[in-house]
């Protein structure tokens, strides 16, 4: 707790050069060229089609390569999401047309050779970038001789030739292709010593389009017709459920709780100890490792913060595709400053509950949820490392993180947590709780918190998950999406659904005099996000992704990604809970 008391001005030189750390790579050209000016062109990375996660650095093949090989100062955020930037030996001159230009001539030796035909074989593509544009080809074909002449195997061709169409409007690139031209592929099939000449060609064109709607063309897939009728068919189908849970709950609250209130005004002491009345005493008794439980608030809170924060940047155009390392830049600084709500909340509820040990619970929200994600990130990064793929973190990135994360997320933690303390509120118990909890008599199995879990989070999920499948095809695919308000909206309407089914399944589970129900409001709040991860594993299994290092990614990266939606929900769960709760025991205490 002592970096809480770190000078402010020391923290906040040590918050701007972090920043600058994280956004060093900004480009400050202004986007508008003169004729023959050099516009900016990087390599970048190449992959297998199908498999996201296994990119490699673009001259992992023998390509013609520049002498020296520049990389690009990249900021974190790039480096996060994989790109590996690099100087080429193409050649870009705004408005100047180029035809069969030479890159280089090489003699491809044998090894070199099954290099490129293992790399066809796997469908690898690969990425440019100009002027901060993305841009992707192919670098050969494979033909089935047996389709096309009935026998001889297979032909590998690789592309020699790439031809660029770039569109400009006024003095600003707008859109850039790439394509290789079959007609001017080399045939690689045997393996013997090949000389091959690699050629580019450059042509310019004008068009109308505006360069403030460049990035338009990327969220085309996005935008069928196809995907917006799945869209709102979704967001129709979350609408339904939460009027089908409305009318539930109203029915409960009309028929069940009103006339339970009534039964006990008008009834004598014996009859009024039944029921959920009956355990007064007992609801708010804080739960058994109760620091951990208040960690789990608090950073359920923080995790909520700034999922919300996340989208309100993309709803408003702050966060785009392909905005590059734009959404982990602003995923690593967010986290790392919300660390204050983590510790705030924490603080603040264990205060409430207990005079002493809020220090433990915010020192464990401090690794609720970093700690485990610390643990499977870096076993990734060293079967990325050992595989020599871009995802694999240089050592530089993890100090800069580490360090990010030690002397700046750790005192704001520490900081919130003195704030939280100091400034709790008095919690008000509708009645005293008594020292020794009454016993729990034996429930049916539909009333235990299994098949409460199944309920709480089977319900949430059913209407999400047409939405789910659209964000597991951007993130695993390549579809982009692009609707960043439909994702605010199923937000909202699937924390409008899990705060329903937990206020009935919480009446439920009291109504039988099961006064156990904080640690079960978290579950069967946050069970929506196992059945998110389940999904998750059918989607892998539906689709085309192979290999050892694509499925540790997925399952990894998957599991961290629901992990966080489970405490999100979990503590969503609690929090609703907790005003139904306090709701009808104070209306039994005026009554």
């Amino acid at each position: 707790m002592a970096m809480a008391m770190a000078k402010p001005h020391h923290l906040i030189l040590l918050l701007l050069l972090l920043f600058t750390t994280l956004h060093s790579s900004a480009s400050p050209s202004n986007h508008i060229y003169n004729v023959a000016d050099n516009v900016p062109f990087f390599v970048n990375k190449l992959g297998p089609l199908n498999n996201p996660s296994e990119t490699y650095e673009y001259y992992e093949l023998p390509f013609c390569n520049p002498d020296p090989i520049v990389k690009k100062k990249e900021s974190l955020g790039e480096v996060l999401n994989g790109d590996r930037l690099s100087n080429g030996l193409y050649e870009f001159k705004f408005r100047e047309d180029k035809i069969d230009e030479t890159l280089c001539q090489k003699k491809l030796t044998i090894d070199e050779i099954g290099s490129f035909k293992e790399a066809i074989n796997s469908e690898f593509y690969f990425q440019f970038y100009l002027d901060d544009l993305p841009f992707w080809g192919f670098i050969g074909k494979l033909e089935d001789q047996n389709l096309i002449h009935g026998g001889g195997g297979s032909n590998y061709y690789l592309f020699t030739h790439v031809q660029f169409d770039v569109l400009y409007n006024g003095n600003r690139v707008v859109e850039v292709k790439a394509f290789g031209d079959p007609n001017r592929a080399v045939d690689i099939t045997k393996d013997v010593v090949i000389d091959v000449k690699f050629t580019y060609s450059v042509i310019w064109n004008a068009t109308e389009r505006q360069f403030e709607n460049r990035m338009g063309r990327y969220s085309k897939a996005s935008l069928l017709p196809m995907y917006r009728q799945v869209h709102w068919f979704s967001f129709i189908n979350s609408i339904v459920i939460i009027l089908l849970l409305i009318g539930l709950l109203a029915l409960l609250y009309t028929r069940h709780l009103k006339s339970d209130l009534k039964k006990y005004s008008n009834a004598n002491e014996e009859d009024r100890e039944v029921g959920w009345k009956s355990i007064h005493g007992d609801v708010f008794k804080h739960p058994p490792n109760s620091s951990l439980f208040f960690a789990v608030v608090g950073t359920g809170t923080q995790l909520l913060i700034l999922l919300s924060f996340l989208l309100f940047l993309a709803f408003i155009g702050t966060l785009y595709p392909y905005n590059r390392g734009g959404l982990s830049n602003c995923l690593v600084l967010l986290f790392t400053l919300s660390s204050v709500f983590a510790g705030y909340s924490t603080a603040s509820f264990h205060g409430q509950f207990a005079e002493n040990g809020w220090e433990r619970s915010v020192g464990l929200a401090g690794i609720l949820y970093i700690g485990p994600v610390f643990v499977i990130v870096s076993i990734l990064n060293i079967i990325a490392i050992s595989y020599r793929v871009t995802a694999g973190l240089p050592l530089g990135s993890i100090i800069v993180i580490l360090s990010l994360y030690a002397f700046v997320a750790i005192p704001l933690l520490a900081f919130g947590g003195v704030i939280g303390y100091r400034f709790r509120s008095v919690f008000q118990r509708p009645s005293a709780t008594k020292r020794y909890p009454k016993e729990i008599q034996q429930l049916s199995w539909y009333r235990r918190t299994p098949f409460q879990m199944f309920i709480g989070g089977f319900v949430p999920f059913s209407a999400i998950v047409l939405q789910l499948h659209q964000v597991y095809a951007s993130m695993w695919g390549y579809k982009i999406y692009t609707l960043p308000g439909i994702l605010v909206a199923t937000l909202i309407t699937v924390v409008v659904i899990v705060a329903l089914v937990n206020i009935g399944l919480t009446y439920i589970q009291l109504s039988v005099e099961d006064h156990e129900w904080w640690w079960r409001s978290v579950l069967c709040g946050g069970s929506t996000a196992i059945f998110m991860f389940g999904y998750g594993i059918y989607f892998y299994a539906r689709s085309t992704m192979s290999g050892f290092l694509q499925l540790s990614f997925f399952l990894g990266y998957n599991a961290c990604i629901c992990y966080a939606f489970f405490l999100i929900f979990g503590t969503i769960s609690f929090r609703v809970s907790l005003l139904f709760v306090r709701h009808i025991y104070h209306n039994v205490k005026r009554e």
